[in-house]
């Protein structure tokens, strides 16, 4: 006679006690089952309506609702995780599985410089599980590109030149990167969150049925397990999130430009290069490159690329003070930033934004002008070589980062620097007192 399988039991929601941050509606949201209500900021679950789906357990960024399941249920549930885990945390060790990648981005045969500091991080990871760093290289005419890998600290190089990969087509990269991947390997794939970056990692993603977690911050390696732990700012900047792939290879993370540091250029440096052979035609790429046309921008903002951001926030208190901003700027031959606040305010526009949602950057020097310091912000600026903050709130998150902090208003402190800035460079008070709106 054949055992009856009971059903899996899922138990009814519950909240911890003391551990909501009271981040507004998300469970509530979440619940299909009209389970949830909302009291004083807390939720409080309908016992009758809950179905155990879980949905509000895992979208809740606290970690503050659980599961419960009756001493019954809790015997059963025991019962399935002595039959069933053993084989399936078998099932997740491959060995066969080996080895740290950098993708190698580059366009008409120029890396992009987030190549480079992948592998700076990618070094530190290969040599924490003890194995190689390699780079993979798609192109067309791009082997010398081999020689700079080495130097910035790749043990080996895997190259697929073809003509056919001249210009970027996600379906010819996709089939190159899938071809060098399910042949080798690889522990972990490191790519650089561009606009090449994203759509070409998540293409790669899917096919190897993977995981991929974009934006990181931080990248470093659980020993005890040999899993990547990926670190990226969630729920809008609000909570850093460190995230594992556990069931399936290779682990995958982007990172954007000027989050990591980029190593020293060792050109002693050689290895070995594996060239393949991609195996596709015309015919199967489904689209064609008729013509690139070069857009000219009228933005002159270049925050990427700037040695001096001086950045405004909501302590500015509108755009009509951010003529300070521009001029302090102006002065030390820097750019204009500012929080996303300011942005969604209509103050600036988003080119000058700096952050997760805007851009990453890594002056030689960064001001921060009536900015608290959101998570979100500071992602997006803290890796500046040295950050100087101006906030009249002595406990503003800006202050953790900054090398020196100044705590006043920052329409008494601002003036100060000004004159003190101009009179030192012996500067002409040439600039009108008015909003930075656009850039001239």
């Amino acid at each position: 006679m054949s055992e009856t399988r009971r059903k899996k039991p899922r138990g009814k929601a519950r909240l911890i006690e003391g551990k909501c941050i009271a981040c507004g509606d998300r469970c509530q949201a979440s619940c299909p089952f009209d389970a949830v209500e909302m009291s004083d900021g807390e939720p409080v679950f309908i016992l009758t309506k809950c179905n155990g789906c879980g949905k509000c357990v895992k979208i809740c960024p606290s970690e503050a609702i659980e599961l419960i399941y009756t001493p019954d249920e809790q015997k059963i549930l025991d019962e399935y995780s002595r039959k069933n885990e053993p084989a399936e945390i078998e099932s997740k060790a491959d060995s066969a599985w080996k080895h740290v990648w950098v993708f190698v981005e580059q366009t008409e045969g120029e890396a992009h410089p987030v190549s480079w500091e992948l592998l700076g991080v990618g070094r530190q990871l290969a040599d924490d599980l003890g194995v190689e760093l390699a780079a993979f290289i798609l192109g067309d005419d791009v082997g010398h590109l081999a020689h700079e890998a080495f130097g910035y600290g790749a043990d080996r190089v895997y190259l697929i030149d073809d003509p056919i990969l001249s210009r970027y087509r996600t379906r010819a990269y996709l089939e190159a990167g899938l071809l060098l991947i399910r042949k080798y390997k690889p522990e972990i794939v490191l790519m650089g969150a561009t606009g090449l970056g994203r759509d070409l990692a998540g293409a790669l993603a899917t096919e190897l049925r993977t995981g991929l977690t974009a934006d990181c911050t931080g990248l470093s390696i659980s020993l005890a397990d040999r899993l990547l732990e990926q670190t990226r700012p969630a729920f809008g900047g609000n909570i850093m999130a460190t995230i594992l792939s556990e069931t399936a290879r290779p682990q995958m993370a982007s990172v954007r430009p000027h989050v990591m540091p980029k190593p020293a250029f060792n050109g002693e440096r050689r290895g070995p290069v594996i060239q393949e052979t991609l195996s596709i035609s015309e015919d199967d790429i489904p689209t064609r490159i008729v013509e690139i046309i070069r857009e000219k921008s009228d933005s002159t903002v270049n925050l990427a690329g700037a040695h001096v951001i001086v950045s405004g926030g909501r302590g500015m208190k509108g755009p009509e003070h951010f003529w300070m901003i521009r001029e302090l700027a102006e002065l030390l031959g820097g750019v204009v930033g500012c929080s996303r606040s300011v942005v969604d305010a209509g103050w600036l526009p988003y080119a000058h934004q700096v952050g997760q949602t805007g851009k990453t950057v890594k002056p030689k020097l960064y001001i921060a002008c009536g900015i608290s310091g959101a998570i979100q912000h500071l992602v997006g600026m803290q890796n500046s070589d040295y950050i100087i903050a101006i906030n009249k709130d002595k406990n503003a998150p800006i202050f953790d980062v900054a090398h020196l902090g100044i705590v006043g208003d920052v329409f008494d402190v601002l003036p100060a620097i000004i004159e003190k800035t101009r009179a030192s460079l012996n500067a002409p008070a040439e600039l009108e007192q008015t909003a930075v709106g656009m850039e001239p």
